[in-house]
């Protein structure tokens, strides 16, 4: 006979715009958000005898990440993440773990005539910044993700790649020079906190840590002499989990976005390879995909 195995749902691509106003100043702080929310617990008569009175619709689910946008800060992102996960469990008693994934879009001030402007910004980057957190029974507390997805990098010289496998299936040649572009894809997971009291409690380390983070992949992205993305990512990793003791994990997903060189040897032997290289192809796909994980 079958049996339900897991189940979870919830509202998924809520959007959510906060704007903070300062009196005093006139200032104004924008903050874009996308949540998804998750549910799990005593719901698995909903799926296996059509029971309704275990559902927290989700439509009120969606009215939820709203009202705690207004009655928490929703900066860090983390915290409010946390403030949303713990709500379910507060309030509904069959609920046994809420999942909460916020992805902050990215709006920076202006600056007009050398002065930041009050209250106009612009999109610089479809870089994000992720958080995911899980209140869950049982005395697991709040687990907390930090992220930054989409930061496009690319530098023009720096990296190599030699001294790989060779075979048969081999076409590729060694390089000593190469471009090396990517989206990085960052992650750091933090040690599990008791409540939200404990992640409030010395909040500044969330944005500390998620400013440590980017400015670690970008630094050592642009010096590193990249031996392989490899190394460079573990490089990166590294000094993640020495920015911030708190910090139990810390991941990237990297792709390798190919440029390639161009022979024009056959129009008038013009040289456009190795040295002499000055335009290349990019390439949409396939590409490299480097993952790595880095513990404490």
């Amino acid at each position: 006979m079958p049996s339900l195995a897991s189940a979870r749902y919830g509202k998924d691509n809520v959007r959510v715009y906060k704007v903070s106003k300062d009196a005093a100043t006139g200032v104004q702080t924008v903050t874009e958000m996308t949540v998804c929310c998750l549910l799990e617990g005593a719901i698995e008569t909903s799926y296996t005898t059509a029971d309704n009175s275990v559902v927290v619709a989700t439509d009120s689910i969606k009215n939820t990440i709203y009202i705690k946008a207004k009655e928490h800060p929703v900066n860090p992102p983390e915290l409010y993440a946390a403030h949303l996960a713990q709500h379910f469990l507060d309030r509904y008693a069959h609920i046994s773990a809420a999942h909460v994934k916020v992805v902050v879009h990215r709006w920076t001030r202006m600056t007009i005539d050398g002065a930041p402007h009050p209250h106009s910004f612009f999109r610089d980057g479809q870089e994000t910044r992720n958080v995911e957190a899980t209140a869950a029974r049982g005395g697991a507390g709040i687990t907390i993700k930090s992220g930054i997805v989409g930061l496009t990098v690319l530098k023009s010289t720096g990296s190599a790649f030699h001294g790989f496998v060779r075979d048969e299936f081999t076409t590729l040649a060694e390089t000593w020079d190469r471009i090396l572009s990517t989206d990085v894809d960052a992650g750091w997971t933090w040690k599990p906190f008791a409540d939200v009291a404990a992640v409030e409690s010395g909040v500044d380390r969330f944005d500390r840590a998620w400013e440590a983070a980017r400015n670690i992949t970008m630094k050592t992205f642009a010096n590193d002499e990249s031996a392989s993305v490899q190394n460079t990512m573990y490089k990166m990793c590294e000094q993640i989990l020495a920015a911030e003791e708190e910090i139990q994990f810390a991941n990237y997903s990297l792709p390798n976005k190919h440029y390639f060189e161009i022979d024009l040897s056959w129009h008038k032997g013009l040289k456009n390879t190795g040295k002499d290289a000055e335009v290349y192809a990019p390439q949409s796909g396939p590409n490299g995909l480097i993952k790595c994980e880095v513990s404490r």
